[in-house]
C-alpha cells in the first residue's frame, strides 16, 4: 500500500479551471473607453455654448489731448546765472520775487556750500512724491525720452526747494557781498509760474494738425536753476487765466456727437479726477477734425503737462451682452404681410403656395414657415421650405406673386430647443470684442437664452449634441 502511494504521480496542471482578472478586465475596458472619447474628441464638431446676460459696454473713449493755456513767457533782461525761488505751479502776484539773476555765477557756489545743511519741510517731500508718482503712471517705454524730462524735472524742483530756504536768509546773502551783482526779478503779472517752454504757448484751435500730436516731434526745454543765460533767453512762463482747454483728434461721428452734448464729463487719468468741458470743433483744410474741450477749473493741476490723457464718460449703453463672435447675417424671403396666414394642425404661421397637379390644374397648399423679422409692411421667413420661383397666393384671393425679394438680417443661433434656431437681434453698441442687443424684442432673444458662441461653427437648424 505504502509503495503505490509513493510511486502515484499526480498533474496538478491538469483540470485546472481558467480564471479570469477582473482587475485586467476594468483596465481594458476604462482603456478602450478612453481611446473611444479621444478619438470622438477630435474627430466631432465642437459647439460651445454661451448664456446671455444683462451688461453695458462703454466705447473707447480715451484720448490723448493737446492742452492749451494763456501763457506768457518771460525772457530774461541781461545774462547771469538764474537761480529760482518760487516753485513751479506756485501762484505769484505781482511784484512777487520769482528769481535772481546774478551776473557773476559766485552765488551758485555759495547755494551749493549752503545746500548741504537744508533740511526739506513735509511739503516738500510731497511735492517731490507727487511728482514722482505722476511720472509713474504716465510713463510710456515707446517714449523714453520722457525719462530725462522727469530727471530735470525732479533736479529742477529740488534746486528751487532749496533756493527758496536760502532766500529765507537773506541777510547771509547781502552780507556775503553778492547783492550788487544780483538782480532781483519779479513777476509781471499775476499767475501760475511755469519752468519749461515747448513751442505751444501761442498755439489756437485753427493751427491744428495731428502731426502735433505726434510726440516724436514734440521738444520740451526745461529751465533749470543755476544755469546761465543770456538776455532774451525764457526765463519762465506765467499762465494767467484759469479758463484752459484740451484738445483732441476725432472723427466726424463723434465730434457730431459731442458737439451736440454742448458739455462733457472728462475723467483725467493722471489723478482719475473729473471735470465738465465745454465742447467746440474745428476741421482744418486737410479734413482732420479736432474736438476743444474748455474747462473752468483744474488748470494749475496740469500746468506742466502739455500732452493729457483723458477718458470721456459717456452715456453706457445697457441690454443684452453677447460676444460679436456669435453674431451671423442669414438671408431669408422677403414677403407682403397680407400674404401671410395660419393654418395647418399646430395652425402656425405661413403662406398658401401654388401647385400643379398631373393633370396641371393649379391648386394650393399651406406651407407652414417660421417669421424671424418683420418690418411696416413685410414679414423675413425662412427659406428652407420655400424657394425662389415659387408662387404664393393671398389668402381669399386669386392674386399671386413670384418668391423672388430676399433680404439678409442680423442675428445669433439660439440653442434652448437643442439645435441651432436663428434669433433676431437689434445691436445698440458694439466695440471690439461684445455687442449690447435689445432684449425681449418679438423675435429676438431673452436674458438666460443660450447661443452658440462661435456661429461658424454651426448651420440652421443642426442639432447641438
Amino acid at each position: 500500500m505504502g509503495d503505490n502511494r509513493n510511486n502515484k504521480i499526480i498533474n496538478i496542471k491538469e483540470g485546472r479551471p481558467f480564471r479570469i482578472n477582473i482587475g485586467i478586465v476594468i483596465f481594458l475596458v476604462i482603456l478602450v473607453y478612453t481611446i473611444i472619447c479621444i478619438f470622438m474628441y477630435f474627430t466631432q464638431k465642437h459647439i460651445e455654448g454661451h448664456q446671455v446676460k444683462i451688461g453695458a459696454l462703454s466705447s473707447n473713449n480715451i484720448y490723448k489731448g493737446i492742452a492749451l493755456r494763456d501763457e506768457e513767457i518771460v525772457t530774461a533782461n541781461k545774462a547771469g546765472y538764474v537761480n529760482y525761488y518760487a516753485r513751479e505751479g506756485e501762484r505769484v502776484g505781482v511784484g512777487n520775487l520769482v528769481y535772481t539773476l546774478d551776473e557773476s555765477g559766485r552765488l551758485a557756489d555759495y547755494i551749493n556750500a549752503e545746500t548741504d545743511s537744508i533740511t526739506l519741510t513735509t511739503r516738500d517731500l510731497n511735492e517731490l512724491r507727487t511728482e514722482i508718482l505722476g511720472f509713474r503712471n504716465s510713463f510710456d517705454p515707446k517714449y523714453f525720452s520722457s525719462v530725462y524730462d522727469f530727471k530735470y524735472n525732479v533736479k529742477g524742483t529740488v534746486l528751487k526747494l532749496a533756493n527758496a530756504n536760502i532766500l529765507e536768509n537773506v541777510d547771509k546773502i547781502n552780507s556775503s557781498g553778492l547783492s550788487e551783482l544780483i538782480s532781483f526779478c519779479n513777476a509781471p503779472s499775476t499767475g501760475i509760474l511755469i519752468y519749461s517752454v515747448d513751442g505751444y504757448e501761442s498755439l489756437t484751435l485753427e493751427e491744428f494738425t495731428s502731426d502735433l500730436f505726434d510726440m516724436k516731434n514734440y521738444e520740451k526745454t526745461q529751465l533749470i536753476s543755476n544755469e546761465l543765460v543770456e538776455a532774451g533767453q525764457p526765463v519762465y512762463k506765467i499762465s494767467t487765466n484759469e479758463d484752459w482747454s484740451i484738445v483732441i483728434q476725432t472723427d466726424q461721428e463723434k465730434a457730431d456727437e459731442l458737439l451736440k452734448a454742448e458739455f462733457v464729463k472728462v475723467k483725467f487719468l493722471k489723478n482719475q479726477d473729473t471735470s465738465w468741458g465745454e465742447v467746440s470743433t474745428y476741421t482744418n483744410v486737410e479734413g482732420e477734425i479736432f474736438v476743444k474741450l474748455t474747462f473752468t477749473n483744474s488748470m494749475v493741476t496740469f500746468c506742466t503737462d502739455r500732452f493729457i490723457d483723458i477718458e470721456l464718460i459717456l452715456e453706457e449703453e445697457t441690454g443684452l451682452k453677447i460676444p460679436n463672435s456669435a453674431i451671423v447675417e442669414k438671408e431669408f424671403f422677403i414677403v407682403p404681410k397680407e400674404y401671410v396666414t395660419q393654418g395647418g394642425n399646430n395652425y402656425g404661421y405661413g403662406v398658401m403656395r401654388e401647385i400643379y397637379g398631373e393633370d396641371g390644374v393649379a391648386t394650393t397648399e399651406f406651407v407652414e414657415t417660421t417669421i424671424y423679422g418683420e418690418t411696416e409692411k413685410e414679414y423675413y421667413l425662412d427659406d428652407m421650405v420655400l424657394r425662389i420661383g415659387d408662387y404664393i397666393v393671398k389668402p381669399q384671393t386669386s392674386e399671386k406673386e413670384a418668391l423672388s425679394k430676399r433680404g439678409s438680417l442680423t442675428g445669433v443661433y439660439n440653442i434652448n430647443k437643442g439645435y441651432a434656431d436663428f434669433k433676431q437681434i437689434n445691436v445698440l453698441y458694439k466695440n471690439d470684442e461684445y455687442s449690447i442687443v435689445k432684449s425681449n424684442t418679438q423675435y429676438g432673444l431673452n436674458v438666460y437664452d443660450y447661443i452658440v458662441l462661435d456661429a461658424t461653427t454651426v448651420v440652421d437648424d443642426e442639432f447641438i449634441y
